[in-house]
């Protein structure tokens, strides 16, 4: 569409002093509604009505924002700015709608009738369309050709490799912020979902770390059997996380939950193990 393409200007189009943000009045028809936002953690609560734990917990820097607008039609431009690529990537697959695709754009992109998001290097972008509608064709043409005036890795965070590819479901693995599994202490780590169980991975600060850590997870889920992977590996069964894995390997600790009927739980965990050392 024409209205599309030209539109496509105004995003490559940002001045110097807010990089990263498209100028409104490069297109004939679209002008900037209101100011330049600027947000950094003292200031994103009120913008983000109380939502603004879930950026604090994967490392948010800080977000500039603009909105555009065209008779009734507005685009509302959010770009966060993370403590490194991980942090940025770990944003964007926490915050899927794993009904969704994920797209090609940046490092990962996902479209919906009102929003568009992606991820490249340090940044997550965020573009929403008002008023309520099908804006889904837009958006993807905006922020494919928007993601092109950024500059970071495209690529995937390595703890991506620890897990296997095969019947792995769309948006996983995630970088789980807090809480991995629903328990405490787990305080970060990395979960994937497939239809055999749950696979995770929690990284320590150094191995000491992980052996504790491994000790009170053998407290918390009494072993009913013992399976060779890594160092300790260990069976056991959860009201919650059904059939259970576990085991370390240096200053990680890794396994799988809620394991299906018929799989192998020492099968699954060599899985992981063998990409772990």
């Amino acid at each position: 569409m024409k209205a599309t393409r030209i539109l496509i200007v105004l995003l490559l189009s940002a001045g110097t002093a807010w990089a990263q943000l498209p100028q409104c009045t490069a297109v004939p028809g679209w002008k900037q509604q209101g100011e330049n936002r600027k947000f950094e953690t003292d200031s994103l609560f009120e913008y983000m009505d109380g939502n603004s734990e879930g950026y604090f917990l994967y490392g948010f820097v800080s977000m500039k924002g603009i909105t555009c607008s065209r008779g009734d039609l507005k685009l509302v431009f959010d770009v966060s700015t993370f403590k490194d690529h991980e942090s940025a990537f770990g944003m964007f697959t926490g915050n899927l709608d794993t009904r969704e695709p994920v797209l090609k754009i940046g490092g990962g992109g996902q479209i919906t009738p009102r929003k568009a998001v992606f991820t490249k290097g340090v940044y997550y972008v965020e573009v929403a369309a008002e008023p309520e509608g099908e804006h889904s064709a837009l958006l993807k043409d905006v922020v494919t050709r928007f993601e092109k005036s950024f500059e970071g890795a495209t690529s995937a965070p390595p703890q991506f490799a620890w897990f296997p590819t095969d019947g792995i479901r769309p948006g996983f693995p995630r970088l789980v912020a807090q809480s991995v599994l629903g328990l405490r202490m787990l305080r970060r780590g990395y979960l994937a979902q497939y239809d055999t169980g749950k696979a995770f991975v929690v990284e320590e600060a150094d191995e000491k770390a992980a052996i504790e850590l491994f000790a009170k997870l053998k407290e918390r889920f009494p072993e009913t059997g013992q399976i060779a992977a890594g160092t300790g590996g260990f069976t056991a069964t959860d009201r919650y996380l059904g059939r259970i894995c576990m085991f370390r390997s240096g200053r990680r600790v890794a396994g799988w939950t809620n394991i299906a009927e018929g799989a192998d739980p020492a099968k699954l965990a060599s899985s992981i193990a063998s990409k772990l050392r």
